[in-house]
């Protein structure tokens, strides 16, 4: 009888076996070799920005109200700008008209607290207009312990968004026909979304006096 050649189980000689070569026309890439530099990073695309607007509108309002506006920018096709307090009224009375542009809708009106600025709040109304489906976004900086001209006249709904900003930001309207807690109990001290109002913080005192148990913070 014929003794076979004995053929080693795979990975039993301690040989790696040889890579079949690619066929002819192959466009397979060749192996990476070992120790090769990686490829450099990709570059992160640069953040965008907003950018300075212009248009026929910015031009009326720079007209009527000259000296009132700053700031103009657009960003992701909204249009920003800064206005002086004490044109807030005009502006927005202008905006909601036909000439204006018809802003008819405010569909919110929020703030925000810098408080290292000198005008701490920044108080941003944002405004949509049907007939020309529009939208515009208005700030206003005001210090602590100034009023902001109230727009209920204007838009009822800045009602309940004022009583909320009043609320989380101790902000004060002038002309509002009932400023008060909306979202914490009247007799709540503090204001919980300013930056100094630490996150943990409890009105002690009002949780003992009106639900007889000791705060648990």
């Amino acid at each position: 009888m014929v003794d076979q050649p004995k053929v080693p189980p795979s990975g039993g000689s301690g040989e790696t076996p040889a890579r079949p070569a690619p066929a002819e026309g192959s466009t397979a890439a060749p192996s990476p070799k070992a120790g090769a530099a990686p490829g450099k990073p990709v570059a992160p695309k640069p953040a965008l920005a907003p950018e300075p607007w212009s248009s026929p509108l910015l031009d009326e309002l720079q007209k009527g109200f000259p000296g009132a506006l700053s700031n103009a920018t657009v960003f992701r096709n909204l249009p920003s700008i800064t206005l002086a307090k004490e044109a807030l009224l005009g502006v927005c009375e202008f905006l909601k008209s036909e000439e204006g542009g018809g802003y008819t809708l405010l569909t919110d009106e929020t703030a925000v607290d810098y408080p290292k600025r000198e005008k701490r709040f920044e108080i941003i109304y944002h405004l949509y207009s049907f007939a020309r489906n529009d939208r515009l976004r208005l700030k206003v900086l005001v210090g602590e312990d100034e009023k902001v001209p109230s727009v209920v006249g204007l838009w009822p709904t800045a009602n309940w968004l004022e009583r909320e900003i009043y609320d989380m930001f101790g902000v004060q309207y002038e002309g509002h026909p009932d400023l008060k807690r909306i979202l914490l109990p009247d007799g709540w001290t503090g204001h919980p979304l300013r930056k100094d109002y630490d996150i943990l913080k409890q009105d002690v005192a009002w949780v003992q006096a009106n639900l007889g148990i000791k705060s648990g913070q």
